[in-house]
């Protein structure tokens, strides 16, 4: 059986991934910085901090999976760009790699970020589109992928990287723009918006989920975009939104002022996914808005 240790196991992204892995027969090892107790999925939970060389070494030395699947970071919004926590994730990182291909280790797939193209470029593509991090945080992962890609070159280590655009769904941060306008409108407050003609590249979180298994679960190796390939404008994503809960009223662009250096243009190249991987999304964007909303209507009942 092949047997894989997720990061990042309750985060965003990972909480997702957890069924789909069970699906497709893998005994799943899942982290976690906090004590887990329930277990609905048979799933083996394991408090680490990763942060801690000496607990991932203990913690490779006792699960020896086959696979992992690295999505654990420092993801606070509005200050993980610029947090040097993002230098300390970068050394957990490698030495999570390390351990893993030291204790038989041989396919591993991990999260990386469109920060780390060119954004003048706006269309993003794997082999084409220059890669000029902007911030921290797109440094650091930029850099990570390129010592991840040394590193497996060297070893012989099967390794994919999957950069992450856009992404939006159930239990995303409250402070992040879909979840935000969607609160927003529900509790009668105006949503306060930027002029909303940046076009970006969003896909919901449970086809991100997906991807990630999808891409961990074939021979892949390399940076893979994880996008949704559809462009649509901030504009119209949140009238998408506002139609759904009858609360056009409610919205309010240019309230926000937008960074100069802020793309008017990001759209991943998804051939890569497509056509390599074989994956293609399950959710269009209304259904995704659909289960969103109502996902949220549930927690502010709660």
């Amino acid at each position: 059986m092949k047997r894989v240790l997720i990061t990042g196991a309750t985060g965003f992204i990972g909480r997702h991934c957890l069924p789909l892995l069970v699906a497709r027969g893998y005994e799943v090892h899942a982290v976690s910085s906090r004590e887990i107790t329930a277990n609905e999925l048979n799933i083996y939970w394991h408090q680490t901090n990763l942060l801690d060389l000496s607990q991932v070494t203990a913690l490779i030395a006792e699960v020896q999976p086959s696979n992992l699947l690295h999505l654990a970071w420092y993801t606070v919004p509005g200050k993980y760009w610029t947090s040097c926590e993002n230098l300390r994730w970068v050394q957990a990182s490698i030495s999570l790699l390390q351990e893993f291909a030291h204790y038989g280790g041989y396919r591993g797939g991990m999260a990386g970020t469109c920060a780390g193209y060119d954004w003048q470029y706006g269309y993003c593509s794997e082999a084409i589109t220059p890669l000029a991090p902007m911030t921290l945080y797109g440094i650091c992962k930029h850099s990570l992928q390129l010592m991840v890609s040394a590193y497996a070159r060297q070893t012989g280590l099967s390794a994919a990287w999957g950069r992450i655009f856009f992404l939006f769904g159930p239990h995303e941060h409250p402070d992040r723009l879909v979840a935000y306008v969607i609160r927003s409108l529900l509790q009668g407050k105006v949503a306060l918006c930027s002029h909303g003609s940046q076009i970006r590249d969003f896909l919901y979180v449970k086809d991100v989920a997906d991807a990630f298994v999808a891409i961990l679960d074939s021979t892949v190796c390399g940076p893979i975009n994880i996008a949704s390939g559809q462009p649509v404008a901030l504009r119209e994503l949140i009238y998408k939104i506002a139609g759904k809960l009858k609360r056009e009223d409610l919205i309010q662009f240019g309230a926000v002022s937008t960074p100069s250096e802020d793309p008017p243009l990001l759209v991943g190249d998804v051939r890569r996914l497509r056509e390599e991987v074989g994956w293609t999304p399950k959710y269009d964007l209304d259904e995704a808005l659909d289960q969103t909303i109502e996902w949220w209507k549930h927690e502010s009942n709660q």
